[in-house]
């Protein structure tokens, strides 16, 4: 009888222990189903990233210099050799060649728009490597349309 028993009652459990989840599943509800946006980033179009630049560059001179990722966040440094200013709000006078950095890795097209920032943070690279301008974050690389 006692052996019978032993049996019965892991059988007893199972069977109680899924009766407990069948209910917990019938009650589910996501409050935030709709705020949910896993995956999603914004990005913005080309009159949203000229206007929330500092400094927006037309160049086919753009080339990777320097990275690192692993450890905290990536960065990418690029060199822009030459190029034309469309739009500056701090310097009247830009000189190349100008390395920026960008937490991003840039799809690298040509020509291409530029769209740039004041550096924020980045304290000790940016006086090791001489950087003044960051890309706009949420800004796309965008190629320079040839007008006919």
């Amino acid at each position: 009888m006692k052996k019978q028993l032993l049996y019965l009652i892991p059988a007893l459990f199972l069977l109680l222990n899924c009766e407990d989840q069948k209910k917990q599943q019938n009650y589910k509800i996501d409050l935030f189903a709709d705020e949910r946006q896993e995956g999603k980033a914004y990005v913005m179009n080309e009159k949203e990233c000229f206007d929330a630049s500092d400094l927006v560059l037309s160049t086919a001179q753009i080339k990777p210099v320097d990275s690192s990722s692993g450890r905290g966040k990536s960065v990418f440094i690029y060199r822009i050799s030459s190029g034309e200013v469309l739009k500056t709000t701090r310097d009247s006078i830009v000189a190349f060649p100008l390395q920026i950095i960008s937490g991003q890795r840039l799809k690298l097209k040509s020509p291409m728009y530029v769209y740039l920032k004041k550096l924020e943070g980045y304290r000790f690279i940016a006086k090791e490597k001489k950087l003044k301008y960051q890309w706009l974050k949420g800004a796309p690389v965008y190629s320079v349309k040839t007008e006919k």
